[in-house]
């Protein structure tokens, strides 16, 4: 019996324009009206289910790739980076506009023009696509935060784009040379989304089941990035949509339809539909 569905947004449980519409409504009041909770793992940062066009919807959040997790009742627990990440990354890449997520706010190390030539990084498809999202999240980040500022706040994760190649490549050198201090787990090669080497989705949401009073049985994931492989490798029930990344399908083993036409939602629901028909079988009996 599934009593807790964890699912990623983009790629996943949002539609192929990043959206949430009635579908997804659907989807999520229909596990939450079964006695399940439904869970949006994510590594955009939520602190609340009205941000992302959940306006309403009784969802619960792993995210921030599950340095943040939050329940009904608000934030439950938070995974911070070590400080001396900061105190060697930051310096060791000044020309980087790096996104320092705080539950606070985000605090950016560059000016909007730095972050916004990291963008520079990703196909054109999907610059279109995240123009209208990139132009909301600017005007409620900080810029220009220097690090003895960022050394007094508690930093959950760490993100940036960065447009040069060589560049990149010296990034995930200096990453991979320090694994006692950081992971970086990004939902698509373009990006760096670095939090604590114990954070990640799979582990948040082992966290929240426990919480909770479910056994990891007990809960279905969904993904389709390099961000989700952990979360997909650690349960039991895990679906990969079609539109995927082949790491991504290979850790799930399960292969569901594209995010295009609703894969994960209609998986869900019937999900809850087979669940209720065995229980009400069991009743019967």
């Amino acid at each position: 019996m599934i009593k807790l569905f964890a699912a990623d947004l983009d790629g996943t449980l949002l539609n192929a324009l990043h959206q949430v519409d009635r579908t997804i409504a659907r989807a999520v009041n229909t596990v939450v009206d079964s006695g399940a909770h439904m869970v949006i793992a994510t590594g955009r940062t939520m602190l609340s289910n009205n941000e992302h066009g959940f306006d309403g919807l009784p969802v619960e959040m792993c995210s921030a790739n599950g340095s943040i997790v939050v329940g009904r009742e608000g934030v439950l627990k938070t995974f911070p980076v070590q400080p001396c990440l900061l105190e060697e990354l930051l310096p060791a890449f000044p020309d980087i506009c790096f996104d320092c997520i705080t539950l606070e706010g985000t605090f950016a190390t560059g000016t909007p023009e730095m972050r916004a030539e990291g963008f520079g990084a990703d196909p054109w498809w999907r610059r279109i696509a995240l123009r209208g999202m990139r132009q909301v999240q600017q005007e409620s980040i900080f810029f220009e935060t220097p690090l003895a500022e960022l050394l007094e706040r508690t930093v959950l994760k760490v993100n940036c784009r960065v447009a040069d190649p060589a560049r990149s490549e010296e990034l995930k050198a200096f990453l991979a040379e320090r694994p006692e201090l950081v992971v970086n787990a990004p939902f698509s090669p373009v990006m760096f989304e670095m939090t604590d080497p114990a954070v990640n989705k799979g582990a948040a949401i082992a966290w929240l089941a426990r919480y909770y009073g479910y056994t990891e049985d007990e809960v279905a994931v969904y993904g389709d990035g390099g961000n989700d492989i952990t979360m997909l490798e650690r349960f039991k029930h895990a679906y990969a949509t079609s539109n995927g990344s082949d790491d991504a399908k290979r850790a799930a083993g399960n292969v569901i339809g594209s995010c295009r036409f609703h894969a994960v939602p209609r998986h869900m629901m019937a999900t809850v539909r087979r669940q209720g028909r065995i229980a009400s079988y069991i009743r019967i009996e």
